[in-house]
């Protein structure tokens, strides 16, 4: 058995009226997802406690999956005659039947970030018991370490991480920074997110790693001063949150900012700069990582 996965150029006053048009249609599933997305025109949809509601892209792209017996052209004729649209840029794609369990596990390795730290999927053993060893499974929760500005952000933590020290991992996703934190040997560790099913993934993985961290929705965290905070999200909602980050920072404490593409470096160090000493940056591909140390008042 096989599918066909329909994928339909869409703006942000259309995306949902045609999503909901192909369910009706007969879709199996259709989901929304930014035509943008991993390159520098990638466009964030935060939002902070107190804001709108987030929003959908400008540029958009709806999937749809149909079985394979769909008429694509008629589908397309119908779904435009529906909603009044008309010239729409569609494209489509063959997805055959397989063991998605397996397939999925197949794709994650453990993951090295140094030496001594790896991040391990519960269907593999540690490459090296002896070091410190993340398991983390896959998830809805972003945050595995196979991206460079997660593996940016754990290589800087293995440097930088002293026993004791409280770190805030802001941004949390799936837990793995804060857990990694507090596997160095951090003391308090707090994660925060504005999404219900990260504080739902950091506990799982807290717990499956044996470890102790708080997690809270961003909506009922206390903003207190941590001796590190690093935060791996998107370089526009850094450059918004940048005072808030800033004052959750003790002085002569050290920040780590991540999510940034190469194109953006400039601008994100500007305005950290008004408040850290900031140092060289470190690159992954077209990732960059941020870090600096927080300057003490005069």
């Amino acid at each position: 058995m096989a599918w066909v996965s329909l994928k339909i150029e869409a703006q942000d006053h259309t995306a949902d009226l045609i999503s909901d048009t192909l369910m009706a249609l007969g879709a199996l599933s259709a989901i929304i997802e930014d035509a943008n997305a991993e390159t520098i025109d990638e466009q964030p949809i935060f939002g902070e406690p107190g804001d709108p509601p987030p929003g959908i892209w400008q540029q958009n792209l709806v999937s749809a999956l149909f079985d394979e017996g769909v008429d694509v052209s008629d589908m397309m004729a119908r779904l435009q005659h529906q909603t009044k649209l008309s010239n729409l840029q569609y494209s489509t794609e063959i997805i055959q039947e397989q063991d998605w369990v397996r397939t999925t596990q197949s794709q994650f390795d453990p993951i090295k970030i140094t030496d001594n730290l790896w991040i391990v999927p519960t269907w593999h053993s540690s490459p090296n018991p002896d070091a410190i060893n993340i398991i983390l499974d896959p998830g809805l929760a972003f945050g595995t370490g196979s991206h460079p500005t997660t593996h940016l952000c754990l290589a800087w933590l293995t440097q930088t991480v002293t026993l004791g020290a409280s770190v805030l991992d802001y941004g949390c996703g799936s837990g793995i920074l804060a857990i990694a934190a507090k596997k160095l040997g951090a003391g308090h560790v707090v994660g925060t997110d504005i999404d219900t099913q990260a504080i739902q993934s950091s506990l799982h993985n807290a717990e499956q790693n044996a470890v102790t961290a708080d997690f809270y929705h961003a909506s009922q965290y206390q903003s207190q001063a941590f001796d590190i905070v690093v935060a791996n999200i998107l370089s526009s909602a850094l450059s918004v949150l940048a005072p808030a980050l800033a004052k959750s920072c003790k002085a002569g404490g050290k920040i780590a900012l991540s999510g940034i593409l190469r194109e953006q470096k400039s601008a994100v160090s500007a305005i950290y700069a008004q408040w850290f000493d900031m140092e060289s940056p470190q690159t992954m591909d077209s990732w960059v990582l941020l870090t600096g140390t927080k300057k003490c008042a005069p």
